[in-house]
């Protein structure tokens, strides 16, 4: 593969659903996660891609889930096993502390958070592609949870609509070992331009020009 270049001008970092309930102590998703999370360290990854981007000067954009708020599927005639699920849990439920900002994730001033997606795609029935053409991005650096679905969702519909994507695979987890390598080993690589480390994605953007080789890992 040839140079990825990363322009501040046309390059966002999406970040993908940093609730307490999915990446903190005592979330309701959490202790599912927490095995392969801390195995790879994806929360500090996450951190270290975030700061990095920040300081780079490239603009943050938050793809997150919808919070759960009371009647929100009674009514529905067809419910995917994925919502039923969060119905069932009432994960990220709105004014509760599962459904807040993990504390250092929060969004600053000029950060960009999408409108809450139903499903797993950020860009499904939301305005995530609208906002990141509005911002002129044509470049998405992606980290967040869950690997085999609102991560690997949204990087296919990405790959949809003409965006490069690059993923971060020790930025994000998932339930096993084995889900997470069937995102990241067989699936993602179908649509990311690139699947690198934290390491080389600090590397690569904190580099002069915002330009530097990266291969698929």
């Amino acid at each position: 593969m040839g140079a990825l270049t990363y322009e501040k001008e046309i390059t966002g970092l999406l970040v993908i659903d940093p609730y307490n309930d999915f990446i903190s102590e005592g979330g309701k998703i959490w202790d599912r996660l927490k095995g392969v999370a801390e195995a790879n360290q994806c929360v500090p990854h996450m951190k270290e891609v975030l700061e990095a981007a920040r300081e780079a000067g490239v603009r943050v954009f938050y793809a997150m889930h919808h919070r759960y708020r009371p009647g929100d599927y009674e009514s529905w005639k067809y419910i995917a096993p994925i919502q039923r699920a969060a119905w069932s849990r009432k994960s990220f439920e709105y004014g509760t502390w599962g459904g807040q900002f993990r504390q250092g994730f929060e969004p600053q001033p000029g950060d960009i958070v999408a409108s809450e997606h139903w499903c797993s795609s950020g860009f499904a029935n939301t305005d995530l592609d609208l906002q990141l053409k509005k911002h002129g991005i044509h470049k998405l650096i992606v980290i967040g949870l869950i690997a085999h679905t609102c991560v690997e969702a949204t990087v296919r519909f990405a790959a949809e609509l003409g965006y490069e994507v690059t993923m971060v695979k020790d930025a994000t987890a998932d339930y096993s070992d084995r889900e997470m390598e069937a995102a990241l080993e067989i699936n993602i690589p179908n649509y990311a331009s690139a699947v690198v480390t934290t390491q080389e994605i600090v590397a690569l953007i904190g580099a002069p020009a915002s330009v530097a080789a990266a291969t698929k890992a």
